[in-house]
């Protein structure tokens, strides 16, 4: 199973569990127009609990490993859990919308589109590029944190 197959897999869980979504990260980049090998697939989703417990099901009897309690605590934290194909080690990582005002404003401007055959939305090349600086930024600050606690 390639990428493409495992995108196709979680993004039709996704909607037939009515949970919007949006394509990011190097994927979302790649679309653009600035394509980079990965082996991960990052979707920003926006749940309600029953959606995110329903998810969690169908994507378990699609043989896909995915952890309850994980996405659970991820909805709690608006923060990211995982699923994976184990046959190929393909990774979607799904990231709860954050409840800030940018955050929402970013998920209002995805843009539907096609990639790689499969229907779907992606986030704005402009918030790509957003999303991408505001993580290296606090990167290098925990890096820094973590260089003077030595």
């Amino acid at each position: 199973m390639r990428g493409q197959s495992v995108l196709a897999q979680v993004t039709g869980v996704l909607e037939r569990c009515g949970i919007a979504f949006m394509l990011t990260g190097s994927f979302a980049g790649a679309y653009h127009g600035v394509p980079r090998a990965t082996l991960d697939i990052d979707l920003v989703i926006d749940p309600t609990r029953a959606q995110l417990e329903a998810f969690v099901e169908a994507i378990d009897a699609a043989a896909l490993y995915v952890s309850a309690d994980a996405a659970r605590e991820a909805i709690m934290l608006e923060s990211l859990f995982n699923v994976i194909d184990p046959s190929t080690g393909w990774k979607v990582d799904l990231i709860i919308r954050k409840s800030r005002a940018f955050s929402r404003e970013e998920f209002s401007r995805r843009m539907p589109i096609v990639f790689d055959g499969v229907q779907l939305a992606v986030a704005t090349l402009e918030d790509v590029i957003l999303s991408k600086l505001e993580w290296a930024a606090k990167s290098e600050a925990a890096r820094r944190a973590g260089v003077e606690a030595d």
